[in-house]
């Protein structure tokens, strides 16, 4: 009988280290042991009952587990905060140390009010006390509070007087105070005072400072002239582009840094792939999504949700849902994300499987999360289902309905045609309604040939907000439907005297890492030949294949070859003939607007799809419209 390979012995059980050196020393070995990286109070109460039970649980040994303690929340419970004061009170050894691990864990104000009893203080005291007062203005997202302010420079007078205000680290701590206050002159004052007292971290805080308050201008100095830069520089000063809407610059800079070698932290990658967002520029999105790969950089909560959002915003909708459906761990704005994404797609009974899905996981929905899904059944059109899901909202949810709530539902009715049953729920709101509301209900009846009521609620929104131009153009292109070109001269002319002007269309199309910008009838591009020749040879294509331009959305009383050729030159007509110049046939040409398609324009890219078999994809001011083989997303619903 052969002999049988004997089984391998069970993996030894985890043991708690044992210990024979003195007990601080065991304290301090024993909560490296026991303890994750980041520790709760959870994890630092289970240490300490372990350390009882091997009696070491000293008076020495208190500090340490002072030491280990996480920074508590404000507004928790009494038992929380008496903990360390516990801790802090029991050792036998109120040291430095101690006092200011106890300044470091507990919440604005009780480090103020026992930073004068604390028998031993040092120069740090003042770096934990200062940090005590910027995190409570962090959280509160306080700028220039005249309370902390005072109390600030209290605090700093005492550094002063005790001789600590030459210390690098309070001056780090004071820097970064005076910025998180917004007051950028005690900020530059403190920065300025001793040059030779600066590190990183300094000149850090004087960024952060000016980006807080909007002088991303000023930031940039800073940044220019850092002797050293690390992440947080590139970071923050990204961060300050994309806070101040200058994402194309924001986009530049993370790029520049990724091309210094830089390895860029988790708070560059989600603004960059916010700036990505906003303007709907994918290949600038991908380039930091690859950052991020190339990185091997686990894909955080913080992460996903970031490249949901940007995929969606980009036009790029199965690419954000491989994303978020391969994400270890998702939280509410992924959801959020992933829902909404779908909602301006167009996938409407997608987005609602999928906050099925969401509610089924044990999540609760949030304020946004009805927005997304509202939007989704407003997009197709699903009118019982949007009915049931805002009163779900507030019937079973206890979520009260906001402005966009309300706005998704007037949309919802009023692109079913429902424009009367709209207005009543305007009417019946406890809020008062935003002019928004009535401007949906004004393109409901230019849409559904309303005159008279989209006259009336024209006046009255040109009385509410006189410097909207949307409402002008809105009404003047009622007005002409109806062939009333008097009343449109007159609407132009009261537009005029207002000093209100038509905010110009353009169009952005992104061709090998840059940006063209278009706008109507625009021949500054450097290659304008070629793309005025390029759409006039699609133009004699789709009207061989049977295409007439409709010219009802000219508010011009001209005859109707002046108005073709008005229409003809569009600014999303010019970027989809440098498509046709700069992306190759197998690509899809990705433009983004800042107003919505007109249907003319509408009609024209969807006729380019079929003739010439292409793919098109158009983020206009409201939704996407992903039009091929002569078919639009939108179903023509939008």
């Amino acid at each position: 009988m052969p002999f049988e390979t004997p089984p391998p012995p069970p993996p030894a059980a985890r043991r708690a280290p044992t210990f024979q050196a003195n007990a601080g020393t065991d304290a301090r070995q024993l909560l490296r042991a026991l303890l994750p990286p980041r520790p709760a109070l959870r994890h630092v109460l289970q240490a300490h009952a372990r350390l009882a039970v091997l009696g070491l649980a000293t008076a020495c040994a208190l500090p340490q587990i002072l030491a280990v303690l996480p920074r508590l929340p404000p507004g928790g419970a009494d038992a929380s905060y008496s903990y360390p004061l516990a801790l802090f009170l029991s050792s036998n050894s109120a040291s430095a140390f101690a006092s200011n691990h106890l300044l470091r864990v507990l919440p604005h104000p009780l480090p103020l009010s026992l930073f004068p009893r604390l028998p031993h203080r040092n120069r740090h005291s003042f770096t934990f006390l200062l940090a005590s007062l910027s995190n409570h203005l962090d959280a509160d997202h306080t700028v220039g509070s005249s309370a902390s302010l005072f109390l600030g420079s209290h605090v700093h007078a005492l550094a002063v007087k005790a001789g600590a205000a030459g210390d690098l680290y309070v001056r780090n701590a004071l820097v970064h105070f005076y910025g998180v206050c917004g007051d950028v002159a005690a900020m530059r004052r403190v920065f300025d005072e001793l040059p030779l007292v600066r590190d990183v971290v300094t000149w850090n805080a004087v960024l952060d400072g000016y980006v807080r308050v909007g002088m991303v201008g000023d930031a940039r100095e800073v940044f220019d002239i850092m002797p050293v830069r690390d992440e947080v520089s590139w970071s923050s000063l990204v961060g300050g582009y994309v806070k101040e809407g200058e994402l194309e610059v924001a986009l530049g800079v993370f790029r520049n840094m990724v091309a210094q070698g830089l390895k860029a932290n988790e708070a560059a990658i989600v603004t960059a792939l916010s700036a990505a967002a906003q303007l709907g520029l994918l290949e600038q999105g991908k380039f930091v999504h690859e950052v991020v790969q190339r990185a091997r950089m686990p894909v955080s909560v913080n992460v996903g949700a970031a490249l949901v959002d940007m995929y969606s915003k980009c036009g790029s909708i199965a690419a954000a849902r491989e994303v978020f459906d391969a994400m270890p761990r998702r939280d509410v704005f992924a959801w959020n994300s992933m829902i909404c994404g779908l909602a301006a797609h167009g996938l409407g009974h997608d987005a609602v499987m999928l906050f099925e899905k969401f509610v089924t996981e044990g999540f609760c929905p949030t304020s946004i999360t009805f927005v997304g899904v509202l939007n989704a059944c407003s997009r197709t059109g699903l009118v019982d289902k949007g009915r049931w899901y805002f009163r779900l909202m507030s019937e079973k949810y206890g979520i009260e309905s906001e402005m966009e709530h309300y706005g998704c539902m007037v949309d919802l009715l009023s692109r079913a045609g429902l424009v009367q049953e709209a207005i009543e729920l305007i009417e019946g709101m406890p809020i008062a309604p935003d002019p928004v509301l009535w401007g949906t209900i004004l393109s409901a009846c230019k849409r559904h040939a309303l005159v008279d009521l989209g006259i009336t609620v024209g006046n009255k929104l040109i009385e509410l907000e006189p410097a909207h131009d949307g409402h002008y153009v809105l009404l003047a292109s009622i007005y002409a439907t109806a062939k009333k070109w008097g009343e449109v001269r007159k609407v132009r002319k009261l537009m005029s005297n207002r000093g209100t002007s038509k905010s110009a269309g353009w169009s952005l199309m992104e061709a090998h890492g840059i940006v063209h910008r278009f706008l109507v009838g625009d021949m500054d591009h450097k290659d304008s030949v070629q793309i005025y020749n390029m759409l006039g040879m699609i133009d004699r294509r789709l009207a061989e294949a049977g295409y007439v331009p409709d010219v009802s959305s000219v508010l011009h009383d001209i005859g109707d070859e002046e108005k073709v050729h008005a229409i003809k030159v569009h600014s999303e007509r010019l970027a989809i003939a440098y498509g046709f110049i700069v992306v190759g046939a197998g690509s899809p040409i990705r433009i983004v607007k800042n107003l919505s398609v007109c249907g003319d324009c509408h009609e024209f890219s969807k006729m380019v799809t079929k003739v010439f078999s292409r793919e098109i994809i158009v983020r206009d001011g409201s939704r996407f419209h992903h039009m091929k083989d002569g078919e639009c997303s939108c179903h023509d619903y939008w």
